[in-house]
């Protein structure tokens, strides 16, 4: 089952040349291979660096090991005499395709996706069950997803860190929320509300403030603006499509948020399946996080393009039909169909009897901004003097690491080039639980200094903030134990082949866009399509990106721009789905028929969709450079903004 069950098959080499001395060979194999498939191989007998060859190639001896290639052929060889004692038993190769499909046409039908990633696992162990005993290793298989793929999903310390971060910073989130230091930011910003125009971008610039959480972005912004941008006469489809296009995509894109800690789980299964291989992405998962941001096209492009909106006064599609009846003082059409959610809202409503502090919210935050930072340069200096220290090279202070880092095997001799192989060796890790504890520390002295709540209201609040990440966690643990699934049955080789040899590297972060796109849209879940995304495409795009040629460096443009495109259009589907969670509450904080919400926000998220598609990734999977794809984004959304959009004049 674990891969780990070994059958020995004895192959006996008889040399025909009277100056070689016959020598018996034994290879140890796993009992199960998946066809057309690389298996490690054990050898008894054989010296490190000896060389075997079987059906004309030849294998090297490596710690211990060959990594030889089952393709259901009888093993032969030109000069020794091959006997096979036992034989693995094989599994077709696309059986490995089987569990991530299975989960993903579940979650598309039954829109749940913690049933659908359980079920997918279940096909895994199955399977490899049945191969491996018969009928009665189906039931086996299904206590496999328990003790085996579910234990060693938590038993691995940097998924726990993961586990941790979140949930200290949904604990920071609530404490911040019920201390009322989140409604004074609120308050300081509502303040430049006089127009139309200011109204909007207060509402955008709020959402953009409120980055560390999409949930609270959503309730927050749309609670406190909807009475003020009623009285500018701003339709209430507007905000709710401000408060709804900021709150994932800014929390998609910055480095500390409740987001992070999932996508770096998720970037980090795959980057674990793929270092299995002899070809290892040689930085950490933060640096690769941190190098994507500017294959991330549709987030930054969604923000920009809110921004010109509202500068411009056009709006196109229903939209330009709501805000013309605002402005001309038709009544709100409040929601009338979906369900406030009284949990969330109470959970980010300040205890009565608060007063609104603004540095209640900001220094927190601030604390685990700096805090990530200097982690991240502690901790990646400290990996960088172990770098140098393998080449022979001492450095005693960071001082000595940043003169003497033009030494590395990567060269780096700029500025930048020598921050980012910091970041790169950096425990970004343990960064992130320092940060988040030392801010969460900050919350809780801050409130009880102040006598905002009892020690016994505030512990609760933070229990309630672990509390909001649970269905979180749950889903990121069943798609850590899909990916070590997906890794044990080949699934990367498999959709490799499918690509074939021959297909274009370049287009793998595009089709990962839409495929993306398609699942968050039926799905309603950011999160869900990361889980089910992230551990199947990352190791195919590096494995296309390889057999095509390309170099390091190129295979790690289109790594960084697949990684991006998971989340972007994870964003954007679920931007269009109406049955989004966020685009329901966004909806609901804004008052705003649902209905109305959906067809509002759907022809500009398809339209910066579109052009983040055309003219982002695509060209950027091609190798164009971000600094002319994203002006050539920019001038795109501004001629469809001012040839198909219309003016809202203020009245």
């Amino acid at each position: 089952m674990k891969n780990k069950l070994l059958i020995a098959f004895t192959l006996l080499l008889f040399s025909f040349s009277s100056s070689l001395e016959a020598k018996d060979i034994q290879l140890i194999a796993p009992d199960l291979v998946f066809q057309h498939t690389e298996v490690e191989v054990k050898t008894v007998g054989m010296a490190e660096g000896d060389s075997i060859e079987i059906n004309g190639n030849y294998y090297k001896v490596e710690k211990g090991q060959i990594t030889y290639k089952f393709d259901g052929k009888a093993l032969e060889s030109k000069s020794h005499h091959i006997i096979m004692e036992a034989k693995p038993k094989e599994v077709p190769l696309w059986f490995s395709i089987l569990p991530p499909l299975i989960a993903i046409l579940l979650a598309l039908v039954f829109k749940e996706v913690i049933f659908s990633l359980l079920t997918g696992i279940f096909v895994g162990t199955a399977i490899i069950g049945f191969y491996a005993n018969g009928f009665p290793g189906i039931f086996s298989g299904l206590f496999a997803i328990i003790d085996t793929y579910l234990v060693n999903s938590l038993a691995n310390k940097d998924h726990i860190s993961v586990i941790l971060f979140s949930m200290l910073i949904g604990a920071i989130v609530a404490v911040i929320s019920r201390n009322g230091g989140m409604q004074g930011v609120v308050n300081k910003i509502i303040r430049f509300s006089k127009t139309r125009k200011s109204g909007q971008l207060s509402a955008y610039w709020l959402g953009v403030g409120i980055f560390f959480d999409d949930y609270a972005n959503t309730l927050v912004v749309g609670n406190t603006m909807k009475t003020i941008t009623d009285k500018l006469k701003i339709s209430r489809e507007k905000l709710a499509y401000i408060v709804d296009s900021t709150a994932a995509p800014i929390s998609a894109i910055a480095f500390v948020t409740t987001w992070i800690g999932a996508e770096l789980g998720y970037i980090n299964s795959g980057m674990e399946l793929i270092n299995k291989n002899e070809t290892q992405i040689q930085e950490g998962v933060y640096s690769v996080f941190l190098n994507s941001l500017a294959y991330s096209f549709y987030p930054i492009l969604t923000l920009i393009f809110i921004y010109m909106l509202i500068r411009m006064k056009r709006d196109f599609g229903p939209m330009h039909h709501y805000e013309m009846l605002a402005v001309q003082g038709k009544a709100v059409d409040e929601s009338d169909d979906t369900e406030t959610s009284d949990t969330e809202l109470k959970a980010l409503q300040p205890f009565e009897g608060v007063i609104p502090k603004w540095f209640n919210a900001v220094v927190p935050i601030l604390v685990v901004i700096f805090g990530t930072l200097i982690g991240l340069l502690f901790t990646g200096f400290e990996g960088t003097s172990g770098a140098l220290a393998e080449i022979n090279i001492e450095a005693k202070s960071w001082g000595d690491v940043w003169a003497n880092m033009p030494s590395l095997e990567a060269q780096p001799t700029t500025f930048f080039q020598r921050l980012g192989t910091v970041i790169g060796n950096a425990n970004s890790y343990v960064a992130l639980l320092w940060s988040s504890l030392l801010g969460l520390i900050v919350a809780i002295g801050m409130t009880l200094a102040q006598r905002k709540l009892g020690l016994l209201k505030t512990m609760e609040t933070v229990m309630t903030g672990f509390k909001t990440m649970m269905n979180a966690i749950v889903i990121l643990v069943l798609a850590w134990a899909l990916a070590d699934l997906t890794a044990e049955m080949h699934t990367a080789d498999f959709i490799k082949d499918l690509f074939g040899n021959d297909f274009a590297p370049w287009a793998i972060p595009a089709i990962t866009f839409i495929l993306s796109a398609i699942i968050a849209f039926s799905t309603g879940s950011s999160w869900s399509t990361m889980a089910l995304v992230y551990p199947v495409m990352l190791p195919a795009a590096w494995a296309v990106a390889s057999s095509a040629g390309y170099d390091y460096s190129d295979s790690m443009g289109i790594f960084y721009n697949t990684v991006s495109s998971v989340l972007a259009g994870a964003v954007l589907g679920d931007h269009c789905s109406p049955i989004s969670d966020t685009t329901i509450l966004s909806s609901l904080s804004c008052s705003c028929n649902h209905v109305n919400h959906v067809r509002t926000q759907m022809p500009y998220a398809l339209t910066v969709g579109g052009v983040a598609l055309v003219f982002g990734i695509i060209p950027a999977g091609l190798g164009v450079p971000f600094f002319i794809t994203v002006p050539i984004s920019v001038a795109a959304m501004w001629a469809i903004i001012r040839y198909f959009g219309k003016k809202v004049e203020e009245v």
